[in-house]
């Protein structure tokens, strides 16, 4: 047994199942013709080593991680062409992880945390992409001249730390750039009341806001994201911003064993200590605002003013809607089938209902979070919660002053669920605002629009509140 730093790569086509049972013969050919052609002499000539082979892939070994990087490149480059004469969905595409590590060598074949890493990157890549790691990211940078885009860190199956992840893509996007204040973001992590680890962070000075989780996040990603980075930018000024991904996504814990609505306080409360908030502004948009009004009716003491954009209190099974709850099923479908798929067919069947009026990028952006976010099996979890969620009565019993944001047009929540938090919760405000977006996105009139009512509105109720 041997033991030594080792760059590795790690490869798979894309869809393999799905391509042999629609054309074995054809798939298994120009397979061989890749290989011979490209894939195993690229690897030797960049003095790297085959050590093994699987049906739909291969691990290799390379003593420099600039060769293993320049090798994955100059392979996912060739491929494009020779795979452009079949139809889009019979076409072999490889993804690549390259990771760099001790590596233990023995009988021919190689072990360790540096290839489950590898293996990991390998699964996050788009198809025809390369993802490594943060280390192989520092090691080449400055001499490849290729874009590689940062996708934050990441929590992967089997590992029990954060990942850093850099891709590659033959058609990547213009990079986007956090803005400056995320440079100051440092992720932290405290325990919830049953173990499980929540992440959170908070930038800015000044009064203080928690934001309450929504949907899926992450508290690095969304600083690059052009769905969230301006939006947190202007809820961050003159302010103290605190967010946390919740258990099941993004930097927090995915194994946890509970997801519930008692659970999501009691991370709340875990954060709330953790930041040492006093007294804050709370903020909850989408599932967020569920859980914002049941915080607030458990802790009114803490919680200064409520503003809840694009909220509802009861899940779509919860609504007695037999249109809702056919939507909730067949979601709940797509999410097990195709959610972890780097193919965004089926995650974009939920971006067009979130973000129809949004721009291609922006949209495309958000097929991506969703991506990172969190595994299939999580999604559903959290999908079920919030569709099953029904905080009505906590509404009622509210005495903290709320401001109730809807876009008129909103097809992921009718703007009727927004009426109904404000009819429920005594002396709340309801603005409409235009759109059918389920967001407020910068460019749109929405998104000023929510800015001036929520700036006046806490100036109002949060102005002088400190942690």
């Amino acid at each position: 047994m041997e033991r030594r730093l080792a760059a590795v790569l790690l490869a798979d086509m894309a869809g393999y199942s799905r391509l042999m049972a629609a054309d074995e013969d054809g798939v298994l050919t120009r397979q061989k013709s890749h290989r011979r052609e490209v894939i195993d002499p690229g690897i030797a000539g960049y003095r790297g080593r085959i050590v093994k082979t699987t049906g739909d892939g291969m691990l290799a070994e390379f003593a420099s991680a600039q060769d293993a990087v320049r090798c994955a490149l100059d392979i996912q480059t060739k491929m494009a062409p020779r795979e452009s004469g079949e139809d889009e969905d019979r076409r072999i595409r490889y993804r690549i992880g390259i990771n760099i590590g001790d590596i233990v060598f023995e009988d021919g074949d190689i072990f360790g945390d540096g290839v489950n890493v590898a293996a990991r990157l390998e699964g996050l890549a788009e198809p025809g992409g390369v993802c490594i790691s943060d280390i192989v990211y520092q090691t080449v940078a400055d001499r490849l001249g290729e874009p590689f885009r940062d996708m934050g860190s990441q929590r992967v199956k089997n590992i029990s730390r954060p990942i850093r992840v850099w891709q590659w893509t033959p058609d990547a996007p213009v990079k986007r750039e956090a803005p400056e204040i995320a440079l100051n973001q440092r992720v932290r992590f405290c325990d919830s009341a049953d173990g499980t680890r929540i992440a959170w962070a908070s930038v800015g000075a000044g009064s203080p806001v928690l934001k309450a989780p929504n949907y899926l996040n992450h508290i690095e990603y969304e600083w690059t994201s052009p769905v969230w980075s301006p939006f947190l930018f202007e809820l961050a000024k003159g302010n103290r911003l605190v967010r946390f991904d919740q258990r099941g996504n993004g930097l927090s814990d995915w194994h946890a064993e509970h997801i519930s609505s008692d659970a999501m306080i009691e991370d709340m409360e875990a954060v709330v200590d953790a930041a040492g908030l006093d007294r804050f502004a709370l903020f909850g948009v989408s599932q967020g605002a569920a859980f914002s009004i049941l915080y607030a009716a458990r802790h009114p003491e803490k919680v200064s003013c409520l503003v809840l954009l694009g909220g509802y209190v009861r899940g779509r099974l919860m609504r007695g809607d037999k249109e809702a709850e056919a939507l909730y099923n067949s979601s709940k479908t797509m999410m097990l089938e195709g959610w972890g798929a780097a193919n965004p067919v089926y995650r974009h069947f939920f971006t067009s209902s979130f973000l129809p009026d949004a721009p291609y990028d922006v949209q495309e952006s958000f097929d991506e979070l969703q991506r990172v976010s969190a595994n299939p099996e999580n999604v559903v979890r959290i999908w079920e919660l919030n569709n099953r969620v029904d905080v009505s009565e906590a509404a009622r019993k509210l005495t903290v002053p709320t401001l109730v944001l809807h876009m008129h047009g909103d097809r992921m929540v009718p703007v009727s669920e927004g009426r109904l938090i404000a009819r429920l919760i005594p002396g709340a405000q309801f603005v409409e605002l235009p759109g059918n977006n389920h967001l407020a996105i910068r460019g749109q009139p929405c998104f000023d629009m929510f800015f001036d009512e929520v700036r006046a509105f806490m100036a109002e109720h949060n102005a002088g509140q400190r942690d």
